[in-house]
């Protein structure tokens, strides 16, 4: 997967990502498109707080509320998910090496990526990629027994 697909890989990667609509003290749905547009474009990049919340014109306090409230996770958890989906992804695509992929997803260095991944999806990077290296040869992932 080259990096230019980025957008339109992770455009339709998680159905849960999707704005609850006319939340009361949320984002409006042009805001929340936006901002979705935005961070899809964006998330590999080091973003602060104030670009994100400019977008929707909005100061950095009230844009956490509102996009808190309307995707129902903070905007830093949101653009993590969305790194470590793309990820996933060239872990599971790619022959890329995992500090290559840790670069391109956005994350600060291998060790960041791993921890984070370890962290948030129970599995390590090189296990992910394991993973899906044996479910795509049809053998069975083993569980690891005491």
């Amino acid at each position: 997967m080259r990096r230019d697909d980025s957008t339109e890989w992770v455009s339709g990667t998680n159905a849960a990502r999707q704005p609850l609509m006319n939340v009361k003290g949320g984002l409006s749905a042009r805001s929340s498109r936006k901002v979705q547009e935005f961070l899809n474009e964006n998330f590999s990049r080091k973003l602060t707080l104030a670009e994100i919340a400019a977008v929707c014109g909005l100061s950095p306090y009230h844009f956490v509320r509102a996009f808190s409230k309307t995707f129902g996770a903070s905007p830093y958890q949101y653009v993590l998910d969305l790194r470590l989906d793309f990820a996933e992804g060239l872990l599971a695509d790619s022959s890329m090496t995992i500090a290559d992929i840790a670069h391109v997803s956005g994350f600060s260095s291998q060790s960041h990526f791993t921890t984070t991944m370890k962290k948030y999806r129970h599995v390590t990077p090189l296990q992910a990629r394991l993973r899906t290296v044996k479910s795509r040869s049809g053998e069975r992932p083993r569980r690891n027994s005491p």
